[in-house]
């Protein structure tokens, strides 16, 4: 893994070098949604509902309200995000922030695809023992029709994990007990000794592809700082949602900071992940559409 990191890091140039093979315009008609947080907690840009929430607790979304309270699980901070203001999530918690996926992460019926990108730094020695979820995104759980990024810290270390579940009817139709089903028949990517530390940040961005085809050919793809990592090898990725209740979720039982947060209708390519990361004042720098 650290020789596809360095690779990532030795490609990512200026953002006019790689503007010579990568069109801005396109990559900011393909950004649905953004959240920059230096203009407060609400969206930059989003095709749909662009204000934040917090409920108190899974499942309690009828209890959900908009805006960041400063008592709730994450609070906005002025100084030290990757460009500016960043989110803050100090300690775990019950309570879950969240945008509306609806047309913000668009599904699609037929041979969907997309990409999620955002900045992640955080001390391992702050995270609580077990799972915690940077991003969650799903209109169910985490088992079913949902994508996640997520750390599990263990006596044994903190891996980081890429999980790309279809309706569960699909992926586990026996509805098998999660810890008895083999490691390679869970649609999961782990990365021991993933480079997260208080002191830098690092750029993630996981995407997906021929999704809803009905085929064995649908692949998740997760890329740290501008290098492939690895892919969820393909499969019957059928994910039945209900835009309604799709939710793009960050920081639940995290401990950390997160900084421009990003969604597009289409996978990206590895030079349009290198450009984002790349992106001076992140991508604001891509101006307006």
């Amino acid at each position: 893994m650290a020789a596809l990191l360095a690779a990532g890091c030795a490609s990512s140039r200026s953002v006019e070098t790689h503007y010579g093979r990568v069109d801005p315009k396109a990559l900011r008609s393909a950004m649905t949604f953004h959240a920059s947080f230096d203009r407060g907690t609400d969206a930059d840009h989003a095709a749909g509902d662009p204000w934040v929430y917090v409920a108190p607790k899974m499942e309690a979304w009828a209890e959900a309200k908009p805006g960041l309270t400063g008592e709730g699980p994450a609070r906005l901070v002025t100084e030290g995000g990757r460009y500016g203001q960043a989110l803050r999530f100090d300690k775990k918690s019950d309570g879950v922030v969240f945008y509306r996926a609806d047309r913000n992460v668009p599904w699609q019926r037929e041979n969907w695809g997309g990409a999620v990108s955002f900045w992640l730094r955080t001390d391992f020695a702050e995270l609580a023992m077990g799972f915690c979820d940077p991003v969650q995104l799903t209109p169910r759980a985490w088992n079913d029709a949902a994508f996640f990024v997520e750390f599990e810290k263990r006596n044994q270390g903190v891996p980081f994990r890429l999980g790309a579940y279809a309706d569960l009817k699909v992926w586990n139709p026996n509805n098998r007990d999660w810890g008895s089903i083999p490691a390679a028949e869970k649609p999961l990517l782990s990365v021991e000794g993933p480079p997260f530390s208080r002191d830098r940040w690092t750029h993630v961005v996981f995407t997906w592809e021929r999704f809803n085809t009905g085929q064995a050919d649908g692949v998740a793809a997760l890329y740290l700082d501008g290098a492939l990592i690895g892919r969820i090898p393909a499969r019957n990725q059928w994910f039945t949602w209900d835009a309604a209740k799709s939710r793009l979720m960050l920081g639940v039982g995290y401990v950390g900071w997160m900084d421009d947060v990003a969604a597009f209708n289409r996978p990206l390519t590895v030079a349009e992940i290198q450009v984002i990361r790349g992106l001076p004042n992140g991508i604001r720098s891509l101006g307006g559409r």
